[in-house]
């Protein structure tokens, strides 16, 4: 079967608004899951695009930027924050280390570009496999990599669709501050539903 469009989700509760309009891939969660579940499906199935939805967290300089709890934001690119070695420098990505991702047509390291934007707020997205939970670690990740937002799929998803050669994107409510993990003020269900919403409304466009 040929779809226009798959969206990836981690959880259920990520995709539950969804179903009614699009195919919905529930993943699991991390960048394992995710690039099995969609290597898996898009070997029987065809898709001319994927999008990833689902929540996220915002580091603390886009966070007091104005990224805040709510918000519905998406990837201008995606970037494997923590592939790579540590050194006495300090952390070494897979460009430092000469290992390209992908090799052809052009080598691709850590960052991988997305090509469908469907939030007109952008902003470059960051996978660990580790979540952030100290505002020390995320100020580091923040400036090391350049990124605004903090999943733990997008990348993998971004990944797997450059290697089938579809167009991939990527949307998120923030849901939480990355850092210091005080889970009273998460509002993830709230934004699960911004991020779903605004989804809709860039596919029924």
């Amino acid at each position: 079967m040929a779809h226009d469009l798959v969206i990836c989700v981690a959880t259920e509760m990520e995709g539950a608004l969804l179903r009614a309009d699009v195919p919905v891939l529930c993943t699991g969660v991390g960048a394992v899951n995710a690039a099995y579940a969609l290597t898996r499906f898009l070997d029987r199935e065809q898709a001319k695009a994927v999008i990833v939805c689902g929540i996220a967290g915002a580091y603390p300089a886009a966070f007091a930027s104005g990224l805040g709890i709510g918000s519905v934001v998406c990837a201008e690119s995606e970037c494997y924050g923590d592939l790579g070695a540590n050194s006495p420098e300090g952390f070494l990505d897979m460009e430092a280390l000469g290992f390209p991702l992908i090799a052809r047509p052009e080598p691709v390291f850590n960052r991988l570009p997305m090509q469908l934007f469907p939030a007109e707020r952008r902003a470059p997205f960051v996978t660990m496999n580790t979540c952030t939970g100290t505002d020390d670690t995320a100020c580091r990740i923040e400036q090391r990599t350049g990124g605004s937002v903090e999943s733990m799929e997008g990348a993998a998803i971004a990944h797997v669709a450059t290697l089938f050669g579809i167009p991939a994107g990527e949307i998120r409510g923030i849901s939480n501050r990355a850092g210091h993990r005080d889970r009273s003020t998460w509002r993830v269900k709230d934004a699960a539903e911004a991020a779903q919403k605004a989804l809709l409304a860039w596919i029924r466009r």
